[in-house]
């Protein structure tokens, strides 16, 4: 079934960023992140590179340990003087009150065929494929990028290969956040037709 131009227009244009804290106790069944999963494995991909790769959190124990994985290193890498109590179990507790958070990830082509960037991008679709389908399913999603994402303690937790590379953590969790208006500036404002 095919869907109308209208009802995709109106997908994109609702998709927001929904924080952990509006999500609900209500677990993401299992077949439905394969789903979200799968339609992230569509997306566009220069020479079929499909750089994208996914570390998925959902049970109790994974989503505690990642959260007291990024709190540890926001207390190693936060300056005294500069360290919060409040963020630091701000941190630890926020992917516990998920429904799954999965970890954004770039395998990079081995005979690197193509340019990096063009495999940050391919993961970017892969990740915005994500986002619409959540959205479509009443998930909230938000893609998180702290700087404790692009460290060597990152991909060693994750496992990661040398080359590869963690892009962020997508929150993802049922929740209970009214339906907001969209803030964009107008297209008008950032377009230039080129002519002859």
């Amino acid at each position: 079934m095919n869907i109308t131009p209208e009802q995709a227009n109106e997908l994109i244009r609702k998709r927001r960023s929904i924080f952990p804290k509006t999500y609900t106790d209500e677990p993401i069944p299992r077949a439905i992140l394969e789903e979200i999963l799968e339609n992230a494995n569509w997306a566009p991909t220069h020479k079929l590179t499909e750089p994208w790769r996914f570390k998925i959190f959902q049970s109790e124990t994974t989503l505690n340990r990642l959260g007291e994985f990024l709190a540890d290193q926001y207390q190693k890498r936060t300056q005294e003087e500069k360290f919060s109590e409040r963020k630091y179990k701000k941190t630890k507790n926020k992917p516990a009150k998920c429904g799954a958070v999965i970890a954004i990830c770039m395998h990079r082509d081995e005979e690197e065929r193509i340019p990096e960037i063009e495999e940050i991008c391919a993961v970017s679709c892969a990740v915005q494929n994500m986002w619409l389908s959540a959205s479509a399913y009443g998930i909230g999603a938000y893609w998180s990028s702290p700087g404790t994402v692009f460290t060597s303690a990152m991909n060693e937790f994750l496992g990661l290969g040398e080359k590869d590379k963690c892009l962020g953590l997508f929150y993802m969790g049922y929740h209970n956040m009214p339906e907001m208006p969209g803030k964009r500036q107008p297209i008008t404002e950032k377009i230039e037709w080129i002519e002859d």
